[in-house]
């Protein structure tokens, strides 16, 4: 069987290289989507991107439009009945156009691990009327192994520019499933608490997500359309302990995608649409997003 993996998500969230210090949104991305079921392990190849316009209020000679992308390698492992260990390998490839031309950066992101705790797994009823429930909480780490490589004469603008945040980054995670017969409801909080590198912080991050999913059954295959909403809250930037202007924001996405069951072979893909958002004081609107896996299940 040949593997082919077009694809690869969360992790990269880059935003300016421009003359002007707006930021619409620092280095990280943690949103999962409809987390495979695995007895053991799984592991995969996810795509994800994101594409932002910015521009200074009062000037339209500052501006800029950019597009990044992330192939990641992610897997999991469940640890006896209770504990399971999740981890992200991303590679980044951005550009960003803007007043002060074209650059393009690509290299190794920001290797993070979660481990994650069982709090609730249950499943009761017969064929025709089973209910299940799975609640996992637990943390991790964001490891600085992308390049950040800042100019300290121009941090603010440089420090968006980078493959990785240059810090040990900390995350907070919770995922919760519930299922009953073909329909189902999946729902996922995320924090990340961020610190510094060369004296400049990205600011936290939230992200809270709620689908609702439908699977339909053949013989061999499933199918898991699936339709939601993402909120994404991101605190303002600090250098030097002190708050950088025109930087955070928060959105609210719509969501639809699909998810294809092939015995022990997963693909899907998730697309992304802002309904409310405010980036950079109005500065920064993040456009269409997307997301795209193959994924092995052991």
């Amino acid at each position: 069987m040949k593997k082919l993996f077009l694809t690869g998500i969360v992790l990269l969230l880059l935003m300016q290289t421009f003359a002007c210090d707006i930021c619409g949104c620092s280095s990280g991305n943690y949103y999962l989507g409809l987390f495979p079921q695995f007895r053991k392990h799984f592991f995969g190849i996810r795509y994800t991107f994101r594409s932002f316009n910015s521009q200074v209020a009062n000037d339209a000679t500052q501006f800029s439009k950019d597009f990044y992308q992330t192939m990641e390698l992610w897997s999991g492992w469940n640890i006896g009945r209770k504990w399971q260990v999740v981890a992200f390998v991303p590679y980044n490839i951005n550009k960003q156009t803007s007043d002060d031309g074209v650059k393009k950066t690509n290299g190794l992101g920001d290797v993070s691990f979660i481990l994650n705790y069982h709090l609730l797994n249950t499943r009761s009823g017969h064929k025709n009327n089973m209910v299940s429930q799975q609640l996992l909480v637990g943390g991790g780490l964001k490891l600085p192994t992308g390049k950040f490589n800042v100019d300290p004469n121009d941090i603010v603008p440089t420090a968006n520019a980078q493959a990785g945040s240059g810090s040990v980054d900390f995350i907070l995670n919770a995922l919760y499933t519930y299922h009953i017969n073909n329909w189902g409801v999946n729902s996922n909080l995320n924090y990340k608490i961020n610190s510094s590198a060369d004296a400049y912080k990205f600011g936290n991050r939230l992200t809270a997500s709620a689908f609702v999913f439908h699977s339909i059954s053949t013989a061999k295959v499933t199918f898991n359309p699936n339709a939601g909403v993402l909120y994404e809250n991101l605190r303002s930037n600090k250098l030097d302990k002190v708050k950088v202007d025109d930087t955070g924001g928060n959105a609210v996405m719509a969501s639809g995608g699909l998810e294809i069951n092939f015995s022990k072979v997963a693909v899907g893909f998730n697309t992304q649409l802002p309904v409310v958002q405010n980036f950079s004081n109005g500065q920064t609107d993040t456009k269409i997003r997307g997301m795209m896996h193959v994924t092995f299940i052991l």
